[in-house]
């Protein structure tokens, strides 16, 4: 089996959770919070949706659709607000406010057309680059896929499982 199937695979069920884990909620159930330091389910749908676009548009070589399409603003965020939460702290998670279901999914959406596009330009040769000599060994495009792949798949189980607390509350 080709690489680039699994990974367009991947990637569509990507978008298709983060779709299935929105659907039906209203902006309130997007910013619950279990606790005052947990992550609610719009901060985690868009962080995984920022580390997506970030990665892949640093690896393609291109602007990211946050900032071609301006989407800060359906998140409550500034012109110019590049980042995508890693490390924040609860006041930074807080201030993450998705307007509605359809900028978490519409903003993924968007994403994951690019990302498929990306996908589809690829070869073996592409996939065998490398792209970060910091680690060792070296990561690779495809690793790098992989490990954007393993990060929004345990962020939208992270936003599966707030979901169903929100729910029997």
């Amino acid at each position: 089996m080709d690489a680039k199937v699994v990974l367009t695979d991947a990637f569509t069920r990507v978008r298709d959770h983060t779709e299935a884990i929105a659907d039906g909620l209203d902006a309130s159930a997007l910013l619950w919070r279990p606790d005052p330091d947990a992550n609610p389910i719009g901060w985690l749908l868009w962080h995984l949706t920022r580390v997506q676009d970030d990665h892949l548009a640093e690896m393609a070589e291109r602007e990211q659709v946050w900032r071609e399409e301006g989407w800060h603003a359906r998140f409550g965020l500034q012109p110019g607000d590049d980042d995508i939460g890693y490390g924040h702290t609860s006041a930074q998670v807080a201030r993450v406010r998705p307007e509605s279901v359809d900028a978490c999914v519409g903003y993924q959406n968007a994403v994951a057309e690019r990302t498929l596009g990306i996908l589809a330009a690829l070869d073996d040769t592409d996939l065998a680059r490398i792209i970060d000599r910091s680690f060792d060994p070296p990561v690779t495009v495809v690793v790098r896929l992989v490990s954007v792949i393993g990060d929004t798949m345990a962020h939208l189980g992270q936003a599966g499982y707030v979901r169903g607390l929100y729910e029997r509350r």
